[in-house]
This record gives C-alpha cells, sequence and structure tokens, in this order.
C-alpha cells in the first residue's frame, strides 16, 4: 500500500531481459526512503505506479524483476534507459496519510490530449481507458503514474489535473508532453461502489457524464449515503 506522495524522481539505468520478463535496474542517486529503515530486499517500491518488489540492492541502484504482463499492461514496457520514473517507498504506521490509499494495481494506460502551462496554472488533460470513467469523480482522487492528484474536472471522456510547483518539480508529471502515455489508478473507494452497484445490477456500461447511472438517489437506496 501507497499514498501516492512520491519522494523522488529516478532514472532507469538498464533493462535486462530475462526469463519471464526484465531485470529493471533504477538510478536512484543519493535517495534514501522518508522512513527510517533501509530498503531491504523483497520491499515493495512504487515505481511510477506499479507496485514492484526490490529483487536487487546495489549501491545507488534498486533491481526490479518485471514480469511479461506488468510489460504489456503498465507503460514500464516503454522504458529505456534515461526514463525518468517516480518512486515511492511503502507506507508504515508511521507514514503520513497525505495523499490517499495508492495499491499499486494499475488499470490502465492513459494519454496526456491537452497541457497548458502558464505562470498562472498548470493544467492536464489526460484521457483514460473508457471503462476507467465511472471511477473519476469531480473532486476525488487518481493515481497517475503513482503521484497522488485531485480530479479537478472531468468530461465524458477525459480529466483534468491542476499541478503545484512541488508537483512539477518533484514528480514525473513536470515532464508531461501530448501523446505522452501515463499509468492510471483509480480510488479504491470510487472503483468499490461502482463494482458493488454494478454486481447489485444498478450500473451500467460507461455512458456520457449527463446519463450516469450512479446517482445521489441511487447511493441512497443501495445504503452507501444517509439523508
Amino acid at each position: 500500500m501507497f499514498t501516492g506522495i512520491v519522494q523522488t524522481r529516478a532514472t532507469v539505468h538498464s533493462i535486462v531481459p530475462q526469463d519471464l520478463g526484465v531485470r529493471l535496474v533504477i538510478d536512484t542517486g543519493n535517495w534514501q526512503p522518508d522512513h527510517a529503515q533501509p530498503i531491504a530486499l523483497g520491499d515493495s517500491i512504487c515505481v511510477s505506479g506499479v507496485c514492484l518488489t526490490v529483487a536487487d540492492i546495489q549501491p545507488r541502484k534498486l533491481g526490479f524483476d518485471v514480469i511479461a504482463q506488468t510489460l504489456r499492461m503498465t507503460t514500464l514496457g516503454s522504458l529505456s534507459p534515461g526514463s525518468v520514473v517516480n518512486l515511492e517507498p511503502s507506507v508504515t504506521a508511521a507514514t503520513p496519510m497525505g495523499g490517499h490509499f495508492v495499491q499499486g494495481h494499475v488499470e490502465g494506460v492513459g494519454t496526456f490530449t491537452n497541457i497548458q502551462a502558464s505562470q498562472d496554472e498548470w493544467r492536464i488533460t489526460v484521457e483514460p481507458p473508457f471503462e476507467l470513467m465511472p471511477c473519476i469523480i469531480p473532486k476525488g482522487s487518481v493515481a497517475v503514474d503513482g503521484v497522488s492528484m485531485t480530479v479537478a474536472d472531468v468530461s465524458p471522456t477525459t480529466f483534468d489535473l491542476a499541478l503545484i510547483p512541488t508537483t512539477l518539480r518533484l514528480t514525473s508529471l513536470g515532464l508531461a508532453k501530448e501523446g505522452g502515455k501515463v499509468n492510471i489508478e483509480t480510488d479504491i473507494v470510487s472503483r468499490t461502489i461502482v463494482h458493488q452497484l454494478t454486481v447489485m445490477g444498478y450500473a451500467r456500461k460507461p455512458v456520457p457524464s449527463h446519463e450516469q447511472a450512479v446517482t445521489d438517489a441511487l447511493l441512497r437506496e443501495s445504503g452507501f449515503i444517509k439523508g
């Protein structure tokens, strides 16, 4: 489990093919996790939104074994030496919950469709896989390349993020370009509610926002909210 509060921006050192996938080696520089314990073999690290297990530790480098399915379902399959990734260690009992609960289980790959950068605001539009849209709500949370973000606005097929200078400086989102790909994980609370409503037969396939099946009345009827 993670919080989506990225601790450092690192680079890919090497990608070595091996049985079932690749060995992904990340140059971590001088990074040490904020918690007191040093990284150990078997620890979970969120790498640009993907939960990976530490398989090798060298000075200034961490190695991860990434299977073919993960390479195929996330942006990790398109990485090359020099690519920038976000890193976050797993939470501990003492970790401040500054973001939201992030599992590191990427649900799909989205595309940056528009970037508006000015002195007043830096705003990014993301088009995720269409089936994820029911779980993305205005002012809700979403993990984008492992970064906990608040959804600024939602259209039927896209959502907007408004980035602060700290996020631009410390994460890969500051390097975003139109057409670039990004790992998406929706908020587990929204996802659970939509899934349960689907199982109960209330929710339909994604439809334009003005026709969404999940309404306040439906949530009250299903017992998710009172009043």
